[in-house]
Parts: C-alpha cells; structure tokens; sequence
C-alpha cells in the first residue's frame, strides 16, 4: 500500500500535569492511496524546535511519498540515511519517530492487528501504573496528599520530578528534599512504589548524590533518575560504586548506537527510552534487543500525548524487560482530548490496545483545535 500525503503539524496546549505551564509538540499524519491514516509524534518540546522538525519531516517526506508503508524498516533506513550529515541526535531523530510511528501505525491498520503483535505479541498481559508527577505544592504536606489520592485510584507506584515549575523546591537542599521524601513514604505506606527523578534543572554534584541516594534508600525509593547530566558517565559510575539503588538515566539519548554506548558504559540499571525521541517504533524495538542482552530493565519515557503513550504501551507490553508503565494521572488535553478514547490504569493495571495499530483513535478536530502551526 503506497504512502499517498505526509502532513506535520505543531500543537499546543496547557498541561495540569506540568503546574499547567503550555507543553509544544509536533505531529505527523500520514495517509496511504486507500485513505489509511496513522499518526506520529515528535517530542521537541520549544515552538522553534517544532518548526525545525516540521521543516525536516517536509524535506524527508519525498523519500517516503509512493513507497510502500508495509517497508517500515527500508523506510527507516531511507531516513537514516538521508539525514546522515546531520542526523545523529536532535532535531533529524524527532522527524523519523514521528514519521516511523505513524508508518507502524498505518501497518497495524492494514494488517488489521495491534502494534504489539507486530513487535513479537505480548509478554505481559498487564504492566503496573506508575503515576508520573512534577512536583509543585508548597508544603510537604499537600504533595504528599495529592500522591495519596493517587494511590487511592489505584496506582502501583508514583515517579517525582524535582526542580520543577511551581512552588516546591526540591532539589535545592538536603533536609527539604529529605523531609519530602519522608512525608510522601509516611503517607503512602511501605508497600507503595517511589521514585526520585532528579531532573535536568536540579544539578548535584558526586559527593551529594551519594549522601542523598543513600538516605533515600531508607525510604524505599526504587529507584534514582537522571542524577547528572547523561554525558557525566564518571559521576554515574561513583553514584553506582557507592550506593545500592538502581540509576536510570537515558531518556535523553537519541539512537540505536548512542544506546549501545551507553549500555557497554555499565552504569544503568533502568534504562530511560522515548519513542518519540529515539528514531521512533523500528528504533525502539532495536533497543530493547540491546537492554534484554545486557540483562537490564528499560522504561518507556511517555510524557506527552496519547499518541506517544500508545506507541510505549505496545512496546513495553511486547517486551520482558519492562517494570511498569507511567501515566499522567491528572486529566488533561494531550492526552484525553486528542484521543476518543484515553489510556488509563483499571485497579492499577495498564492492559494492552487491542485495536489494529497504535490501537487509538485520533480526533482530528481536537487536534485543529490545539494547532499553532
């Protein structure tokens, strides 16, 4: 089935999750001769970035246009070849996951089966739900209670992001990040999963993380991310030498290769992939290849629309190596709007689409109604 019209569009919308701060992004829809249709994201976050991936899928929809959308690995190749100059990492990687994930899109729909099936079939039946938050109340005391709620709808575990926007300021000094986590594992219990993203605003030096790492690991804390920037291997490997918790950090890598690199290093336990920055569903699967050889754990970086969280859960579902699946646990537009119908945790599961594809239905006058360029 030939590819017939290749559009790229940026929207934008405010995001509850994200202290309610607007959240850019960049879409593609993609339409095969028998009016097909799937669709891709690109996670580029800036109004400039969005025009930029926008300007690279227009320059590499040529190579696709009247190719057949079966070929999603020739068609991945293509890509990767093309943009060879300046293609490693950055705006070239947003362009081909979201071009590469709408052409899975379109082969499920054609094949009639879900994404997963195409990826091998399940290897899980049901993934745990991890409630995935910034960090923004004032008080400990309220950020342990809004965790709570979450907890009582029925998510497994929660994932905090420091340093973000809002009025909590986490990530600044010690006892205060201390006494949150204190606050949040009193309130939810021992049985609950936690995990500490430090993000990329909070900047830790080595002696720091350890003192830290080490004192959230009284507190159950599953697991510490992104501690240092993913460039600092040595500073992850003295975190790695000196406590016991497992480090995640590799969200912000962009290739197949920068992967085995960063696998071959030895200092992540979680390793940190989003589909819609990682060269997209063809990228992704060869990850997790690599993950599974290295007898490590991956999870899914969903942090964005619906689109991208189809595309996670079908990979995680279809994989071993997978410990959970992180969801916004506050309604919001880029994920309950875009779609008819979101992706949500039942009595703190996440089970898998089962509709051809991405296994989501995009409404496309929600998405015009968000569009800014």
């Amino acid at each position: 089935m030939k590819i017939l019209k290749i559009e790229a569009m940026g929207i934008r919308c405010p995001e509850p999750n994200d202290n309610n701060n607007i959240r850019h992004t960049m879409l593609v829809r993609v339409e095969t001769e028998d009016g097909t249709v799937g669709w891709g994201e690109g996670i580029a976050m800036w109004p400039e970035a969005v025009k930029a991936v926008i300007a690279v899928v227009e320059g590499l929809s040529p190579l696709l246009i009247g190719k057949d959308a079966l070929d999603t690995e020739a068609n991945w190749q293509a890509m990767k070849d093309h943009v060879w100059w300046y293609g490693e990492g950055g705006i070239a990687s947003f362009a081909i996951s979201a071009l590469d994930m709408a052409l899975w899109d379109i082969k499920g729909k054609l094949l009639g089966v879900p994404l997963y099936r195409l990826l091998g079939g399940k290897q899980r039946d049901r993934l745990p739900a991890c409630a995935s938050i910034h960090v923004k109340h004032e008080t400990h005391e309220e950020n342990a209670d809004e965790i709570a709620a979450y907890m009582d709808e029925g998510f497994q575990s929660v994932k905090v992001g420091f340093g973000k926007k809002g009025k909590a300021r986490l990530g600044q000094e010690a006892a205060y990040d201390l006494a949150y986590v204190k606050a949040v594992r009193d309130r939810i219990g021992p049985d609950k999963g936690f995990i500490v993203d430090v993000g990329n605003s909070v900047k830790w030096d080595v002696g720091h993380a350890i003192r830290m790492t080490r004192a959230f690991e009284e507190y159950g804390v599953w697991w510490i991310e992104e501690p240092f920037h993913p460039s600092n291997i040595e500073a992850h490997r003295e975190l790695r030498a000196a406590t016991t918790m497992l480090i995640a950090t590799g969200e912000r890598e962009w290739t197949v290769d920068g992967y085995h690199r960063l696998l071959k290093t030895g200092i992540v336990d979680v390793v940190g992939i989003d589909p819609a920055r990682v060269e997209g569903i063809t990228a992704f699967h060869k990850i997790i290849q690599l993950v599974g050889a290295e007898k490590r754990k991956f999870n899914a970086h969903a942090w964005s629309t619906a689109i991208t969280s189809a595309a996670s859960l079908h990979l995680s579902i279809s994989s071993p190596h997978c410990l959970l699946l992180e969801l916004k646990p506050m309604p919001n537009p880029m994920q309950n709007e875009l779609v008819k119908e979101p992706i949500t945790q039942k009595d703190g599961w996440v089970y898998p689409l089962e509709a051809p594809g991405l296994g989501i239905e995009v409404d496309e006058e929600a998405v015009r109604k968000v569009r800014f360029m």
